[in-house]
């Protein structure tokens, strides 16, 4: 069974990537999806009884979980304010930070909730590390509380 999350923030913060992220995925939602799965959808009930149609049911929630992307995508969208940390030498939301931790570095993207992706290196400024870098600099220590202990780490650069 898919579930899906009903967003109720009321304002995100984007970066300017993430703002043309989310406005793309609308277009290829409400174009080219909608057309594909009304055809399935036409398609399934050509076969006759529906009742018993599982390609309708899975073509129907598709549809379903196609529209509340798209809602909530609009909401996103809607709600937003766009991100603008340009020439900061502190760390802000938009900022990228170069870090050391245990002897590797690492390069964060501190980014509103929405966009996050720490497999990409966009951390939230709502994540234990995010609260903890903003307002710092370069030359600072940063030490983190995490559920398995401390991490700290040493910002190289702030971009």
């Amino acid at each position: 069974m898919t579930t899906t999350t009903t967003t109720t923030k009321t304002e995100f913060r984007l970066t300017a990537g993430g703002m043309a992220a989310l406005k793309a995925e609308l277009q290829e939602l409400t174009t080219n999806k909608r057309v594909e799965i009304a055809e399935r959808l036409k398609e399934a009930k050509a076969d006759g009884d529906l009742s018993e149609n599982a390609m309708y049911d899975a073509a129907r929630e598709a549809q379903g979980f196609m529209e509340g992307r798209i809602s909530e995508i609009e909401h996103i969208l809607k709600h937003s304010s766009l991100i603008s940390n340009t020439g900061k030498s502190e760390v802000a939301l938009g900022s990228t930070v170069h870090v050391a931790l245990a002897g590797s570095t690492q390069k964060y993207t501190i980014v509103g909730s929405t966009e996050a992706n720490p497999d990409e290196g966009k951390i939230s400024e709502e994540s234990l590390v995010g609260k903890a870098l903003l307002g710092k600099k370069a030359g600072d220590e940063v030490s983190v509380q995490v559920p398995s202990g401390t991490l700290t780490y040493t910002i190289h650069k702030v971009e």
